[in-house]
């Protein structure tokens, strides 16, 4: 027996793979995405972890002189790890 104008059930379901096909071609852009860019973290895995030389030390740098200016360690303090910190650009 048919229903209304004779599609039967299966039309019914069909929004249902409509709504895969368009989920999983947004999964596969953000994948591939993610793997040409080289992932969140802003590096790429081949290449390994960020070089220490990069802006790592100029932020240390910058909280270090921070801290000092608000008074939170002393002068003797501030020149110690300024010292290990250039020690460390080395």
């Amino acid at each position: 027996m048919m229903w209304g104008d004779g599609m039967g059930w299966g039309m019914g379901w069909m929004w249902i793979f409509w709504l895969l096909l368009i989920v999983g071609m947004v999964v596969l852009v953000v994948v591939l995405v993610k793997l040409l860019t080289g992932g969140e973290s802003g590096r790429s895995r081949r290449n390994g972890p960020a070089s220490p030389s990069g802006p790592r030390p100029r932020r240390s740098l910058e909280i270090l002189e921070e801290r000092y200016a608000r008074g939170e360690i002393s002068t003797e303090e501030y020149r110690e790890r300024l010292r290990t910190l250039e020690e460390g650009d080395r």
